[in-house]
């Protein structure tokens, strides 16, 4: 019984991308694509990119206070992430002008920036164009039902109409699926990213108030 529902369902999926035509195929590999950027996004953000900021400061700070600044810098050094990267540069810079200091955790923050946010914006435009080729698909399919409609039968009419665009509304139905899911996705991933980046606008100042704070106390 259970086999017989799941052929069923496969049945009615694939009928209802069949009905739609061209632009259904077209719509689904769009949405693969999209959901792909978004798994590779996913899995670099979550678990290669991002670090608890607050905690990995504090240790920092420990080590920073103790006045261990190659520990620090093993402790960054331990870590593929994004704010770690970053806040290394600053610390191999320990000692020297402020301004020098800032200008190594500028220029890594310029390189590490971008691949935090590549390719999100290819999220956005995925979007877009699946419910551009789902309205696409929508006129289409009305212009091939009312040229069916002009030669039919009288009575078969309504009838042909009727079936003709609810094939052609299958495609909007899809476009806007993929639209909607890869949206959100863009929505979480873009909350990740700016996440990441903002941790390491807090962190890179709180580094240099430190490494600031242990030089005055040097001195």
């Amino acid at each position: 019984m259970e086999g017989t529902t799941v052929t069923t369902s496969i049945n009615s999926v694939a009928a209802f991308i069949q009905s739609g035509g061209v632009f259904m195929w077209v719509i689904l590999i769009i949405w693969a694509v999209g959901i792909a950027i978004s798994l590779e996004r996913f899995m670099k953000l979550s678990f290669k990119m991002d670090v608890d900021g607050a905690s990995f400061m504090n240790e920092l700070q420990r080590y920073i206070l103790s006045n261990d600044i190659q520990g620090a810098i093993r402790v960054c050094s331990g870590s593929i992430a994004a704010l770690p990267k970053v806040l290394k540069s600053g610390l191999k810079r320990s000692g020297q002008p402020s301004q020098q200091i800032q200008n190594a955790i500028d220029a890594t923050a310029l390189e590490v920036i971008p691949k935090v946010e590549l390719r999100l914006n290819y999220l956005q435009l995925i979007a877009n164009i699946s419910t551009l080729f789902g309205l696409l698909g929508t006129i289409q399919g009305l212009i091939q039902s009312f040229s069916a409609v002009a030669a039919a039968d009288p009575a078969q009419k309504a009838e042909l109409l009727a079936t003709g665009i609810s094939k052609a509304m299958n495609t909007t139905f899809l476009g806007l699926l993929a639209a909607i899911s890869i949206m959100m996705l863009h929505t979480f991933l873009s909350a990740k990213s700016e996440k990441i980046v903002n941790e390491i606008d807090e962190f890179s100042v709180k580094l240099m108030d430190l490494l600031g704070t242990k030089s005055t106390s040097n001195d």
